[in-house]
């Protein structure tokens, strides 16, 4: 599995923007998908997964109410739209996907098997 990540951007705080990852081969609609970002000179760290069917997604406490992981298996793409964003969400954002389907959903950087090149999101104050 390939995946592949857009839509970063400069923005400023309170605004928007809608993060995809495009993913090739087949199996894509078996897996869980997640969203992790990282600051500069900070480790990775989970904000969103949501399961294979696109059901139960889980969220980081930071993000929680503000941003939505979403998936289109015909399109075998996952998208996060982030909104209401805070300067503090500036980083690098990495779309990664878990073979395991969603059951139990696994948010550690170890548990992902593939991962995106990453996309920049700036939110000035």
């Amino acid at each position: 599995v390939q995946l592949q990540a857009c839509g970063g951007g400069l923005v400023q705080a309170g605004g928007s923007l809608r993060l995809s990852c495009a993913a090739s081969g087949r199996t894509f609609s078996s897996y869980a998908m997640s969203w992790f970002r990282q600051a500069p000179g900070k480790e990775r760290k989970f904000v969103a997964v949501i399961s294979w069917s696109g059901g139960r997604p889980h969220y980081a406490d930071s993000v929680k109410g503000r941003f939505t992981i979403s998936r289109d298996n015909a399109k075998n793409t996952v998208y996060l739209q982030m909104n209401s964003l805070k300067p503090e969400d500036t980083a690098v954002y990495y779309c990664a996907a878990d073979r395991n389907d969603g059951t139990p959903l696994r948010i550690g950087v170890q548990s992902q098997d593939y991962w995106g090149q990453g996309t920049l999101v700036t939110v000035s104050s």
